[in-house]
């Protein structure tokens, strides 16, 4: 995949598999939004396949994937403002396969988003709750395979553990997911599996504890970039990545067994 002279995308070979969670992490401009973009549809690859179930998917648009079962969020919060948050959500719903009136309700429930916010427009609301209303219309479509580009960005601690226990459920249902994301711990806390992409290719993927575990990890951390470590693969994306300030959180608690889906638990301080 190249933009001009720049090759974005080099080689890349990654399989999301149902039931996990993926993490894709590097530094700024490493390819990793232009792999979800190949991914979801936005944009298309000049060389490769990006294959769903065994079916060879390169040629549809992102509507069409959709349908299928790939949802994603972006790494700014994408919904309709002038939309009320349930409207929001019921967009995602009526993209579902099949569509299924209660998918509303129930996804409201599950993101905390069932009480008075419900009514309320998306203009105007906290950065943690747009998040959760991108996240809920994205889970709405009953989605196989869910991308998530910096879902993180943004939060405070405690949203940030409500994100990470909402995900490893969704997991343990069943769900694909990928993540992209520079919080290197919440990626430890959250992953099952980690690829390191530096200009274009994945020089290194394991679980978190082989790949992020390490004195390069620390230096990663401190500098904002991920060092290439040995030789790996990945693959699909599109345009450059925006530059988030670095955060820093505790390590989120990592469940010994499956999780049950339940409901977004409530930050108890108030919301920004």
């Amino acid at each position: 995949m190249r933009y001009g002279g720049f090759v974005a995308l080099d080689g890349v070979e990654l399989e999301v598999v149902a039931g996990r969670v993926s993490a894709v992490v590097g530094p700024n401009g490493a390819g990793k939004s232009t792999l979800f973009h190949c991914l979801a549809g936005t944009v298309r690859p000049a060389r490769g396949t990006v294959s769903l179930g065994g079916r060879d998917i390169t040629p549809l648009s992102a509507q069409a994937r959709t349908r299928l079962g790939i949802a994603r969020t972006f790494q700014q919060s994408a919904v309709f403002p002038t939309l009320t948050v349930a409207e929001n959500v019921r967009v995602g719903a009526e993209q579902g396969r099949p569509w299924d009136p209660r998918a509303v309700e129930r996804t409201l429930r599950l993101l905390g988003l069932d009480g008075p916010v419900r009514a309320r427009p998306a203009t105007g609301l906290p950065t943690g709750t747009l998040r959760r209303v991108e996240l809920a219309r994205a889970l709405a479509a009953a989605p196989r395979v869910l991308l998530l580009d910096e879902p993180a960005a943004g939060l405070d601690t405690a949203e940030v553990t409500a994100l990470a226990r909402i995900l490893k459920a969704l997991a343990a249902d069943g769900m694909a997911l990928l993540v992209v994301e520079h919080d290197l711990d919440l990626v430890a806390g959250l992953a099952d599996i980690v690829h390191v992409m530096t200009a274009g290719r994945i020089v290194a993927s394991g679980p978190p504890g082989s790949v992020l575990h390490t004195p390069e990890r620390r230096s990663a951390r401190d500098h904002h970039h991920l060092p290439a470590a040995r030789a790996g693969a990945l693959r699909p994306p599109g345009g450059p990545a925006r530059r988030h300030p670095r955060r820093t959180r505790p390590r989120p608690h990592r469940a010994a067994g499956p999780q049950r889906l339940r409901p977004y638990d409530r930050p108890a301080r108030a919301r920004r």
